[in-house]
């Protein structure tokens, strides 16, 4: 059996050639939405949340916090997905503000609910570790607002990659139209 230190490796080799490859090709989508990725583990989260923001055509995907991830879960998304990387939330915070989005920071524990929100057209939705939350004491920046995906289960919280995939979904949903899809492949 491989060590773990070889399955790290092969893990970040995997990461850079798909990066390089995203590098080259790569466009922001046709949705003024980015999601922030805050400290995940570089397992199959990252992968799955950059494949529903190529799905749902977001922006582009911040990663806070990773140096690297297993880019197999994407499925080749990471070619068509714009990627930041920034060290902590502040330099990511930063560079997002200062292009007018507003911020949402999904949150199980929030009396306002993701589906009575009116979403603005610059949005930016924060996506945490699941079971350590974000990575940044949220009180230090009074603009974001928490929001919570509805549940009637037992479950404390949604996967990451699901909860992302939703806040997406409800995005587009909103704001999205096949209309606009179809007129930016036709570019």
């Amino acid at each position: 059996m491989r060590s773990r230190f070889n399955r790290r490796q092969d893990m970040q080799t995997r990461y850079i050639k798909a990066r390089r490859r995203g590098l080259a090709y790569a466009k922001p989508g046709v949705h003024n939405c980015i999601i922030i990725i805050d400290g995940l583990k570089p397992d199959f989260n990252i992968g799955k949340i950059i494949r529903s923001a190529d799905a749902f055509s977001l922006q582009e995907v911040h990663l806070v916090g990773v140096d690297f991830f297993d880019p197999e879960p994407a499925k080749g998304s990471m070619r068509w997905v714009v990627l930041h990387q920034h060290p902590d939330f502040q330099s990511c915070y930063e560079a997002i503000s200062d292009k007018g989005f507003i911020f949402y920071c999904l949150e199980p524990a929030t009396d306002r609910l993701l589906g009575s929100e009116q979403f603005p057209e610059k949005t930016a939705f924060i996506v945490g570790h699941e079971e350590f939350g974000v990575s940044f004491d949220i009180s230090q920046y009074p603009a974001i607002r928490s929001l919570a995906i509805p549940q009637w289960g037992h479950v404390q919280s949604l996967n990451a990659s699901v909860a992302a995939s939703v806040a997406m979904y409800e995005y587009v949903r909103q704001h999205g139209t096949c209309k606009e899809l179809q007129e930016k492949d036709r570019e």
